[in-house]
């Protein structure tokens, strides 16, 4: 009976132990299959934080520099425009800028010995001519310099010219922070007419503000530490850790991450055909991402007579075409030599040819020779040459080439150009039509353009003018040579005129045009035959009509 009792104990034992397990192997079982029918709860990140740095400038003695990279004198068409020799004599002026309350005067200079001199700018546009000054921040660790930049120009006065007249005629103000670099006042990032730019009533002028930088970045101390946590002692100009194209430097400078992936090479904010890469390529010669500009490579023709003259793009004849386009708040810059360019860049003397076809297809020698491939669609590529008149492909069907001619007699007989001051404003017009094409304007999508119907009869002249006599602009033959306009329609002449500024795609230049102009292609009004074959040697040059 006992072995039994031991037995049954034994057994109840073991039975509880099984249910006892099975009990807790369940319970386990439930309980894991809960924790996966619930979502866990995402842990979140903490925020690196970092300890915000204040000082302004602890490594380098502290200072706020201004550089004056550009002045030009805006009052080259009224001066081109009036009769007589006024505009033989260019411009004077000089800059001042106050600094907190330092005043410096551009034109005083100290000669050795301490003798003082005037040196004053005596140019339409003083490009390449870059002045700078500096100011020590009057405390430690200033916040914001108040600077002041002031355009004076000198005018003669009195019998004869012989006193003269100092006459402010523009003021910039700013507020330069030391912390972020940037400034504020009369001109602002992002404001209408282009960070560190100004188009005033008489003066168009560039500069820049920076301070005294250790890695010398031009990227502020605070602002390396407490905003993009880069080293204040490492020269950022060329890193691009993001590897967009562009580097720190710049895309700090125009307001994108530097550490966030931006297509550089497809963006262009401002639709001038310069996309952003293209934009950092041409950051020592004024480019502005958000701010339109032409960029034009011109190379002139050697004289090829005993009476003829070096072919070139005059000064006033660009400084005309330049202005008309600032008007509209488009930046024409005009490569005719400039400094650090390429080696085949512009203002080369070309080899003479009496003429250039655009039918010869002899514009590609000069195409592929003397134009810098790396500034094929961002620049275009200008000749002046002896006869000449066309905007053309030069290769594929890309409408970036032009030829302008200044023979003495396309200029003297069939411009009506007899004087110099008549002759550079023909130039500048004759330019501004082959530029209106490589912009899009053409007989295609303007009725006015390239049209000499006006030209057959007086019947026909009356039709052209009933049609087109609105359209008052350098694209309008019947217009081109009229010294009183040079210039393009605004659309504001009535019914019939056109807008070209409306029409105009910056871009245009870098497409396949639609169409291919085959050799013979005739413009609106023209027939070979009989008198009208007549008419068509008074206005054409070789293959074309041509301005």
């Amino acid at each position: 009976m006992l072995i039994i009792r031991k037995k049954t104990k034994q057994n109840l034992l073991i039975l509880f132990t099984i249910i006892l397990a099975v009990a807790l192997v369940a319970v386990a079982y439930y309980a894991y299959a809960e924790w996966l029918a619930t979502e866990p709860e995402e842990l979140e990140e903490e925020p690196l934080e970092y300890e915000l740095d204040d000082r302004i400038s602890p490594l380098v003695n502290q200072a706020v520099i201004i550089e004056v990279q550009r002045i030009r004198h805006r009052g080259i068409i009224d001066t081109m425009m009036t009769r007589g020799r006024s505009w033989k004599t260019p411009p004077q002026f000089y800059f001042i800028t106050t600094m907190d309350d330092q005043e410096k005067i551009g034109k005083d200079i100290s000669a050795a010995g301490g003798a003082n001199a005037e040196l004053l700018f005596n140019t339409w546009d003083s490009m390449f001519m870059q002045n700078k000054n500096n100011r020590d921040a009057h405390e430690d660790e200033q916040q914001t310099s108040d600077i002041t930049l002031t355009i004076i120009e000198r005018k003669n006065a009195g019998l004869l010219g012989r006193r003269h007249q100092d006459i402010e005629q523009l003021t910039i103000d700013l507020m330069y922070d030391y912390k972020t670099g940037r400034w504020e006042g009369d001109d602002s990032f992002n404001d209408s007419d282009g960070y560190g730019h100004v188009l005033g009533e008489t003066f168009e002028v560039w500069f820049n503000v920076y301070q005294t930088d250790y890695d010398q970045d031009g990227i502020p101390y605070w602002t390396e530490v407490n905003v993009l946590h880069t080293d204040p002692k490492i020269d950022d100009t060329h890193s691009d850790p993001d590897e967009d194209g562009c580097p720190t430097v710049w895309e700090w400078k125009w307001g994108y991450d530097p550490f966030t992936y931006d297509n550089h090479s497809t963006l262009d904010p401002d639709h001038d055909g310069l996309e952003n890469t293209e934009e950092y390529m041409m950051e020592d010669y004024f480019a502005n991402p958000y701010h339109q500009e032409i960029y034009i490579e011109v190379d002139g023709m050697k004289k090829g007579k005993l009476l003829d003259w070096d072919h070139v793009f005059w000064e006033e004849s660009q400084q005309i075409m330049i202005e008309r386009f600032a008007e509209h708040g488009i930046t024409v810059l005009i490569d005719d030599g400039w400094p650090g360019g390429p080696t085949n860049g512009g203002g080369e003397l070309l080899t003479y040819y009496d003429t250039i076809s655009q039918d010869s297809g002899m514009m590609l020698q000069f195409y592929e020779n003397n134009f810098a491939d790396e500034r094929k669609e961002v620049f275009r590529y200008l000749v002046i040459g002896n006869n000449a008149g066309f905007c053309h492909p030069s290769k594929y069907n890309r409408y970036d080439t032009m030829a302008v001619g200044t023979s003495i007699k396309k200029l003297v007989t069939k411009r009506g150009a007899y004087f110099p001051r008549t002759q550079r404003l023909a130039l500048a017009a004759g330019v501004m039509h082959e530029l209106g094409h490589s912009l899009g304007i053409g007989p295609w999508n303007v009725g006015g353009n390239d049209n000499i119907s006006f030209a057959l009869s007086r019947q026909a002249e009356q039709d052209y003018l009933d049609d087109w006599g609105n359209y008052k602009s350098v694209m309008n033959y019947y217009y081109i040579w009229d010294k009183s306009i040079v210039d393009y329609s605004d659309g504001s002449h009535g019914s019939g005129d056109v807008s070209d500024w409306d029409m105009f795609n910056l871009t245009f230049f870098q497409s396949e045009a639609k169409v291919v102009e085959d050799p013979g292609f005739e413009l609106p009004g023209v027939e070979e035959t009989g008198f009208l074959g007549q008419i068509k040697s008074m206005f054409i040059t070789h293959d074309r009509w041509s301005p």
